[in-house]
């Protein structure tokens, strides 16, 4: 069955008949899936929570068929968070990257819709857990002691997600700033036309990420922000 763009049947199955040692493919399997559907879509909040909540729901179902113990399901549920941190990372530098080219314009962030893909940006990461808690709250006894586990792990640390929007929100101030020292700044219908055009162009940039990357681009690589 597909929902979002997402065929669940196949992660789910993927994730029932994996062995401990596939969690690196199911890791892979995961983020390609993620990263996938938040392509086919507009990259609002609204459209990324739909698509994680998609992909948590499936790996849990088909780990609860799992016949592995408890600590390689575990290990098996970390490597979906894992493959979903890593495509909603690439989400986020996007979102950086959309909003570079307004800023690099002379587009304001005091913009309300900017202010409001700034806000975005900024719960990516809560975005993230919450799929998660929402897909082990829905899951059954066997899975609340590895969901609980995965969860311990990750929460308090620096994900991918969270490192980069940190980063992303910090280097768009400063060019920002940069900006207004310069006296760059359009016109209002200018400023306008951009901001209205800007779900299409966040999309179109991780599709271009995306690509890139499939071409084996070095500068297209993702590169680990650090944690501002």
């Amino acid at each position: 069955m597909f929902k979002h763009g997402i065929d669940q049947d196949a992660l789910i199955t993927k994730f029932s008949q994996a062995t401990a040692q596939q969690g690196e493919a199911l890791r892979k399997a995961v983020n390609e899936a993620t990263l996938k559907a938040l392509q086919g879509r507009e990259l609002t909040l609204a459209n990324i929570k739909q698509v994680l909540g998609t992909v948590a729901k499936a790996a849990s179902t088909g780990a609860a068929g799992s016949p592995l113990g408890t600590a390689d399901v575990e290990g098996l549920l970390g490597k979906a968070f894992a493959g979903m941190d890593a495509a909603l990372e690439q989400a986020v530098q996007a979102h950086r990257k959309a909003l570079q080219q307004m800023v690099d314009q002379g587009v304001s962030l005091r913009e309300t819709q900017v202010k409001k893909a700034l806000g975005d940006i900024e719960k990516m990461e809560d975005t993230l857990f919450a799929a998660v808690r929402k897909a082990a709250a829905g899951a059954g006894a066997s899975l609340e002691g590895p969901w609980a586990g995965v969860l311990k792990a990750t929460q308090g640390k620096a994900t991918g997600t969270g490192a980069q929007a940190s980063a992303a929100l910090e280097q768009l101030m400063d060019e920002t700033q940069k900006g207004l020292r310069n006296g760059r700044e359009l016109g209002l219908r200018a400023q306008q036309a951009m901001l209205d055009g800007y779900a299409t162009l966040v999309s179109g940039v991780l599709i271009g990420m995306s690509d890139a990357l499939q071409q084996g681009s070095p500068a297209a690589a993702p590169v680990r922000a650090r944690k501002a």
